[in-house]
C-alpha cells in the first residue's frame, strides 16, 4: 500500500479519536452519562482518548512527511489533516448530535477547505 494511502488512513483513525475526545464529553453529556461527573474526571477521560489519538497520528506523519520518506510536504501533511479533520467532525456531528444542523454556508466552508487541499498539492 502507497504510503501516502496508509498516511491518510491513519489521519482518519486518528482524527475520530480526535473528534471523541474534544465533542464526545458533550454527547455524553447530553446522555446524562457524565451529568454529574467533576470537570477534571472529564478532562481525563478527555486526554484518554486523545492519548489513542497520538496513536494514530504521529505514525501518520511519520509516514507521509517527506522528511522520513512520505510523499507530502510539511504543509500538505496539515492541509490534509484539516480536512480530513473537518469531514470526520461533520459525519459524527450529523450522526450523533442530529440536533445540530448543518447549513449551506457550512457547505461554502467545505468547499474553499478543498480549494485549500488543491491549492497545496499546486506545482509552480
Amino acid at each position: 500500500m502507497p504510503k501516502g494511502l496508509i498516511s491518510i488512513l491513519l489521519l482518519v483513525v486518528s482524527n475520530i479519536f480526535m473528534t471523541f475526545a474534544w465533542y464526545g464529553n458533550l454527547k455524553l453529556e447530553q446522555m446524562h452519562v457524565t451529568k454529574d461527573w467533576p470537570l477534571i474526571a472529564i478532562v481525563l477521560l478527555s486526554w484518554g482518548v486523545a492519548l489513542l489519538e497520538y496513536l494514530f497520528m504521529i505514525p501518520a506523519n511519520r509516514v507521509g512527511s517527506q522528511i522520513t520518506g512520505g510523499p507530502f510536504t510539511l504543509m500538505q501533511l496539515k492541509i490534509i489533516q484539516e480536512a480530513i479533520s473537518l469531514t470526520v467532525f461533520t459525519v459524527i456531528v450529523a450522526t450523533l448530535f442530529k440536533g445540530e444542523p448543518i447549513r449551506w454556508n457550512n457547505f461554502v466552508s467545505f468547499a474553499f477547505l478543498l480549494l485549500a487541499v488543491v491549492f497545496a498539492f499546486w506545482k509552480r
